[in-house]
Formats: structure tokens, sequence, C-alpha cells
């Protein structure tokens, strides 16, 4: 992995000539128009503080990771304010009347984390703008790179406009306005301010940037705490059981982790049983599952669960179990019902996923997102998070669809769907395996999703 801030710092010299390109120009300009002056404006990844003197802030407060970069913010910009600081760990006793990340939200490690921090900052009249590139100029940026019309940067997340929407979400923001803006980022007389101001607005879905204004989403009363039940179903996976135990967190009113081991042909079950009696601090259950296919075990493990959430765990820990809070917080506090992994949004290990493997996901999300009517990018991440409420009306409900399903992430999905049941992504980092092989077999297990497609559809939307 790259490390971005010395990336920054050795490109820190060559920054205030890039300021002077088309494209800031036009972002800055922008900005202004969005920032009324003599705001309280908070900017975090400032750089060398162009953006935030362009808004004239009445007083301006910069953050960025990079030494060197803050430290030509405060000699160009001394009436200003600059602090060294990733903003994933910056705390303030301040709040902002607005909150800017330009071109920041793609080169993030975890999106949502940051948001959330940066809503401590905000008021409820604070307006946060953001704004990132258009995926569909993705080739033309990498070869702008090449031909040094832009400035490099590390490997970006790619985020669609829905993408930070949903993630905006989670973080406890409500989106006010979308608007789309810069046609033709480069220099050049008279077209450029034509394609710009006249033709920017009426061709969005061209543009090379996308602006978003947020607001902080109206919070409710402390929400309860639940008592949490972790299904791993586990075939083959012995060399990541105790790890699976160890990088759990107790959550909410305690956490009970459920084994289901499913006719492996290694000592998965012995060492499930090993690792249950090494932490007898844990609250640990150990099945042998009696069906076949992880729908069956998950649905087995669910039985015997007695939390009020209900996590799926893959055992192959491509999904890390450091991050099970955040879908325990988003459930908590009733952003949604049911909880989806995705694992489409950041970069992941370059072992982790297949080439094809990552079109059919894509492609198999789009098709679940209009068969569900919600969107879903990710429909065969392992983790998902519901309420035993929910899934015994789930299971109530069934028989409408049948026993179709031996991944048990389609029998949830359509269930939670057809009781209308609020679904919601949540970015995830997916690693590489450490330990064994995957047990997806790509051809043969999509056709099958693909006879699930047309099943689902005469059930959901041909009626």
């Amino acid at each position: 992995m790259i490390d971005r801030r010395a990336f920054y710092d050795q490109r820190a010299a060559a920054r205030p000539r890039e300021t002077n390109r088309c494209y800031q120009r036009l972002l800055r300009r922008h900005y202004a128009f969005l920032v009324p002056p003599g705001q309280s404006v908070l900017e975090a990844g400032c750089a060398t503080g162009d953006l935030l003197h362009a808004v004239r802030p009445a007083r301006g407060v910069g953050l960025d990771f990079s030494p060197k970069m803050i430290a030509l913010s405060r000699e160009r910009f001394p009436e200003h304010e600059f602090q060294v600081v990733d903003v994933a760990e910056f705390s303030t006793a301040d709040s902002f009347d607005y909150i800017l990340l330009s071109d920041l939200v793609n080169d993030l490690a975890d999106v949502q984390a940051v948001l959330e921090k940066l809503r401590a900052a905000a008021q409820p009249r604070t307006r946060l703008i953001l704004n990132f590139f258009n995926n569909l100029w993705r080739p033309w940026l990498r070869l702008g790179e090449k031909l040094g019309l832009k400035a490099p940067t590390p490997l970006p997340n790619w985020l669609s406009a829905s993408d930070v929407q949903n993630l905006l979400h989670l973080a406890g923001w409500e989106v006010v306005k979308q608007d789309p803006r810069i046609l033709w980022p480069l220099p050049t007389p008279l077209l450029e301010p034509v394609l710009n101001r006249w033709l920017a607005p009426l061709l969005p879905h061209f543009c090379l940037t996308v602006f978003l204004v947020a607001r902080p989403r109206p919070q409710p009363a402390a929400p309860p705490h639940y008592k949490c039940s972790v299904v791993i179903p586990a075939r083959n996976e012995a060399g990541n059981i105790e790890a699976a135990v160890q990088r759990t967190s107790e959550m909410g009113l305690g956490t009970e982790i459920i084994f289901i081991e499913g006719h492996s042909q290694d000592n998965t079950w012995d060492e499930i049983q090993r690792v249950a009696q090494a932490y007898p601090h844990r609250n640990i259950k150990t099945l042998r599952q009696q069906t076949k296919g992880k729908g069956g075990a998950v649905r087995e493990a669910f039985a015997v669960a007695t939390g009020d959430l209900l996590f799926i765990l893959d055992a192959d820990l491509t999904m890390p179990p450091e991050e099970l809070p955040k879908f325990y917080e988003i459930a908590r506090r009733g952003t949604a019902e049911f909880v989806n992994g995705v694992r489409l949004v950041y970069p992941m290990e370059k072992e982790a996923m297949q080439f094809l493997n990552m079109i059919a996901n894509k492609a198999f999300g789009l098709m679940f997102s209009w068969l569900l009517g919600q969107q879903l990018k990710d429909t065969l991440c392992g983790t998902k998070v519901l309420f035993r409420a929910d899934y015994e009306r789930i299971a109530a409900n069934r028989a409408y669809f049948g026993d179709f399903d031996p991944f048990g992430d389609f029998d949830l999905l359509f269930g939670a769907a057809k009781l209308n049941l609020r679904l919601i992504d949540l970015p995830i980092r997916y690693r590489a395996r450490t330990y064994g092989e995957t047990n997806i077999h790509r051809w043969a297990h999509g056709w099958l999703l693909l006879r699930m497609v047309l099943f689902a559809a005469r059930r959901l939307k041909f009626l």
C-alpha cells in the first residue's frame, strides 16, 4: 500500500503551480458560489489552502495530514488557521457554518468514518459541501495524468454519486441537493465558458465532477442497545477459526458467536471445539450442519440464536470482523432494518476477487437493485445483519419464494424486500484469503444466480 502522507509531502512543492490549472479555478469559483462570504468554514484536506481562501470566510480552518502542505498554507494565507492532522483523527469543540471536502472522498481509507467524525463539527444549520469525480471520466483522467494535464494521485476509491449519498446517509447526513459541474476542464478560450456555463447544466451525466450539499440529519433520542448473535458458517476453514473469535468484538448487551461446521474435509470441527474451550469467557456455541449449503447452515444457526440482532460472518475472514461494530451501529440507530455488506466500493487487495467475478458481482448488483426496488451493489457479500424479529417474519413468509437458495443471501434479501424493510449497503474493505480456498464455483453458481433472477422477477416484478 502506498504511503499517502509521504506521497503528498513529495507533491507539495508542485501544488501551488497546479492550483492555477483551469479545473482548480473552476472548482474555486463554484465553491465561492455555494458558500456565502463571511461564514465560519472548515476544510478537510485543504492542501495549500487556495480553496479555503477563495470562499472568503470570517474564520477559516484547514486540515491536512501533510506537514509540507500545511507549511505552504500558513506561508501563503496567514490570516487562516491550518492544522496538521489526519481528518479521521480530528476532534474539536467548535462548530462551523460550512464544512468542505474537495476531491477528498475518493482518497480516504474510510469515508464513512470521516463523515461521522465531521458530524461532530456541525450544528443543525451547518452545510457540508463535497465534490468528487464522475466515474465516466475515469479513462480520461488516467490519460490526463500520463500527459501531465492532471496532478497524479494514489489509487482512488472511484465512488459513484449513489455511493456517496449512501455513505452520507450512514454517517448521519441528509443530502440537500446534487449539482454536477464542469464539462471541459481545459483552458480553451470561448469553448470552455460555453461548455461549462451553458451546456454543463443541461448534460449533468457527462460532467467531470459532482457536487453534493448535505445537512446534519436530525437525531432521535439515544437508541437502545441489543444483544448480538454472530453466525459463522465454516467449511474447510480450520486456519481461520481462532482468528474469528479474537477479531470479533463484544457488541451491545453481549455477543454470542455461533460456529456451524458444514461437512468439512479438514479438521475444522476439531478446531472449533478447541477454540470454544480455549476462550471460556466468550459466549461460543458450536453446531454441526445437518443440511447442505451455506443457506441451510445460516437457517440452522439462526434457529438457535438468542440475540436481538443477527449477523452473518464468512469464516474466510475476507470481510474483516473488526468492521462488525459498524453494522451494529447502523442497525441500532435505525438507519436501516437490513444492513448489507458491499465489497465493490473501496479498492480491494489484488488477490481478493478475480476480475470476472467482480464484473459478475456488479452485473448482479444492478439486476437485484432493479428487482428489489432498493440500491444494492453487492448481493453476494457474506456479511448481512438484520433483527431477529424481522428474520422470524421472513421465515414465516418463506413459502412465497420457496426453498430455492443454497447461498442464503437471496432468501434473506427477497424476504426483506417482500416485507418492505429498509435495506442499505455498508461499504467494507475486502481482503484476500489467508487460508484455504473459496467454495464458490464461478460458472455453476453464476448460472444458478441467473435462474434465481428470473425466478425472483416473477415473484417481485411480473405479478
